[in-house]
């Protein structure tokens, strides 16, 4: 017998509005009197939310530059991540539960040796001008970032590939030097979009054209971009009749823009007023636990950073706990200074915390002949929500140590092209990765476009060599467990956490009970997943 009828309606009408989560949901209605079964039914009705087609999504969106591309070999800002997900498509996507699912590949499947992998394309995928993808577009797309002469920041994740085969059946076989368990999730990263072929086989990404949810017909980088529905679009979603993303970097403007019902959803909360924004009635924040990380890479083969002493000593002057607490309000995982989070598989257990020390930091300085050292660390506003106060906070942790950190607060508009990768030391957001290997090719690997610290360990390339063919999870993870270790205790950067994603939208846009947990807006996908409830 149900004690609180009037429980159940209030919980049946809080699921039906995308405000409790199941966990919550069964525990109140057992807690009411209602057996395990029927709650489970009752959710299933309720949380039930069926998309509705229609409207105009507008997107607030952080980390925007005029010096943003259409090529998908220089993707590097959030925004330009957030709008290659809505006008482009991938071989494979990561769904909302993190599970790996197809896109323009409707299968695929290895060799024994996992040395061959063969994808086979949606007949249904097509593109915005009209053409059908075929397995040349695919080969095109892929080449683009291949080759001595690339330059895209993803030669490196494709640099085992040695051929790719059109099987003549609407299939494409990449051919690789050894091994790689993880092709398929590779083909998610953002830099790796299916895009039309040249007649001479080169890939246009000029043009703007792709074969994903929406159809570009505006674009200003760094500003703002406009996009109607693709009604030829192969999978499910689309359900918005327009989008449009606008470039709004500083967070004060982005909030300002949600809650004046400028914009209809927004990309990274200001944190610090994350509790005022809770009790605005017409407003619901999605808070989701993520495999994204800040880090703050030195470059090692510039004093003082080429001196390992100097990035132990800098790895023990940061308090992680103090600057989870104050800056990212508990919406975070306390980082080790290795990229391998516990979102992640294969995480490495039992790995000693590196705890603030500054003793022992004062310690490795006076072994470097270093006392008293001053650094320069390099930060931007749109890095991460409350990132300079984070720099700051760290550089009065540091004083403790003798340590000097003088903190410059660079322009939000070209940081990632004028200051990452360039300046000695410097503040960063990565997005989440599917996996170990991914993230460990595009940022650590030895001659890895994107190696942010540059960082050169004989032994973990070996082991990341190794790890990537190994078919055994129990040794494969063994190599990143020691991989780790090395970074941490090797390596030139330091990570303070692994931040949660905290974006927001209006109460009448609605989204399905999971979010995917690999980029902010459920996977950088919110504009063709998400939809208009009223």
């Amino acid at each position: 017998m149900i004690k609180d009828q009037m429980m159940i309606d209030r919980l049946a009408a809080a699921a039906r509005e995308g405000r409790i989560s199941r966990r919550s949901f069964m525990n109140y209605s057992l807690a009411a009197g209602m057996t395990a079964s029927a709650a489970t039914g009752l959710w299933g009705t309720a949380a039930k939310a069926e998309p509705k087609r229609g409207g105009k999504f507008r997107l607030g969106a952080h980390d925007g530059n005029t010096s943003d591309t259409h090529d998908p070999g220089t993707y590097v800002t959030f925004s330009m991540i957030q709008l290659a997900h809505t006008f482009r498509a991938y071989l494979t996507l990561i769904e909302p539960d993190g599970s790996l699912g197809p896109d323009v590949a409707t299968e695929w499947a290895a060799s024994p040796d996992a040395k061959e992998w063969t994808f086979k394309i949606n007949p249904n995928a097509t593109f915005h001008s009209g053409a059908k993808v075929t397995a040349n577009d695919v080969i095109a797309s892929m080449n683009h970032h291949r080759g001595e002469n690339s330059t895209s920041a993803a030669a490196a994740l494709l640099a085992d590939v040695q051929d790719l085969v059109d099987n003549g059946d609407n299939s494409v076989t990449f051919k690789l030097g050894s091994g790689n368990a993880d092709l398929p999730w590779l083909m998610t990263d953002y830099h790796l979009p299916i895009i039309p072929a040249n007649d001479d086989g080169t890939a246009n990404w000029q043009t703007g054209d792709g074969c994903g949810p929406y159809k570009l017909e505006e674009a200003e980088f760094g500003v703002g971009y406009k996009l109607s529905r693709h009604e030829d679009w192969h999978l499910e979603g689309a359900y918005f009749d327009e989008v449009e993303i606008i470039v709004l970097n500083d967070p004060n403007a982005r909030q300002t823009a949600l809650v004046t019902g400028d914009v209809d959803g927004i990309t990274q909360l200001e944190l610090k007023t994350l509790a005022l924004l809770q009790r605005d009635p017409n407003i619901e924040i999605d808070n989701v636990p993520s495999a994204a990380a800040i880090t703050m890479p030195m470059l090692t083969d510039v004093a003082p950073f080429d001196n390992v002493d100097v990035r132990n000593a800098l790895k023990h002057a940061i308090n992680r706990e103090e600057l989870i607490e104050k800056i990212a309000f508990g919406a975070a995982t306390i980082g080790n200074d290795f990229h391998h989070s516990p979102a992640m598989p294969y995480w490495p257990e039992g790995i000693e915390q590196t705890p603030y020390d500054p003793d022992k930091a004062k310690s490795l300085l006076k072994n470097a002949g270093m006392e008293g050292l001053t650094v320069d660390l390099s930060v931007a506003d749109s890095v991460y929500s409350g990132a300079v106060d984070m720099c700051v906070l760290y550089s009065e942790q540091a004083k403790a140590a003798g340590i000097t950190i003088n903190v410059t607060r660079e322009p939000n508009d070209g940081y990632y092209s004028d200051v990452w990768l360039k300046k000695p030391w410097c503040a960063v957001q990565w997005g989440a990765r599917p996996t170990p290997d991914v993230m460990y090719s595009l940022a650590y690997k030895d001659d890895a476009a994107w190696n942010e610290s540059r960082w050169q360990n004989a032994r973990f390339n070996e082991l990341l060599r190794a790890a990537k063919a190994e078919l055994d999870d129990a040794k494969r993870a063994d190599m990143y467990r020691e991989m780790a270790i090395l970074a941490k205790d090797d390596g030139g950067t330091v990570i303070p956490f692994f931040p949660n994603f905290v974006y927001a939208h209006r109460k009448n846009v609605k989204h399905g009970e999971n979010l995917a947990a690999s980029w902010q807006m459920d996977g950088a996908r919110a504009c063709s997943r998400w939809w208009f409830d009223g």
